[in-house]
């Protein structure tokens, strides 16, 4: 296997594992936390769940962008971020830079409350908030079939 198949899959895997977990935070792990009566049980069961993919999350959000600009710099594509043809290529940048800034930084700097009572965050956590707009901005910039 040559190094591009190599990168494109690590890309492909990484882009499944993150846009994958973000749908199941937001399709089905949010709303089933909402439905439980008490407070408490519902930060405590969120925040085991979502402790344990926001550190996964981030690896797989720095693999898709690790990859992605290894093979652009490999290929030599970087014309086609000035080709209309291949307008994909920007989009699918501002949509990893949105989601990276959010994941890895928006925590740090601008941290509000969750749900209510929390407990200490350490600095790999992810925000609910944050995988909410990062899951709206990977529908709308969805992967295109002509790459």
């Amino acid at each position: 296997m040559d190094d591009i198949a190599v990168a494109r899959l690590v890309h492909i895997l990484a882009l499944v594992h993150w846009i994958g977990g973000v749908s199941l935070v937001t399709a089905v792990l949010l709303p089933a936390v909402r439905r439980f009566a008490e407070s408490a049980r519902r930060i405590a069961v969120f925040e085991e769940i979502e402790g344990r993919f926001s550190f996964q999350a981030k690896i797989s959000v720095t693999l898709a962008g690790l990859s992605g600009f290894y093979m652009t710099y490999r290929l030599q594509a970087w014309d086609r971020f000035l080709d209309p043809h291949f307008w994909w290529m920007p989009a699918m940048v501002v949509v990893w830079a949105i989601f990276s800034f959010v994941s890895l930084l928006q925590s740090r700097f601008f941290s509000r409350p969750g749900f209510g009572a929390r407990r200490p965050r350490s600095r790999w956590d992810v925000r609910p908030d944050s995988m909410n707009i990062a899951s709206t901005s990977t529908i709308l910039a969805a992967h295109p079939r002509d790459c």
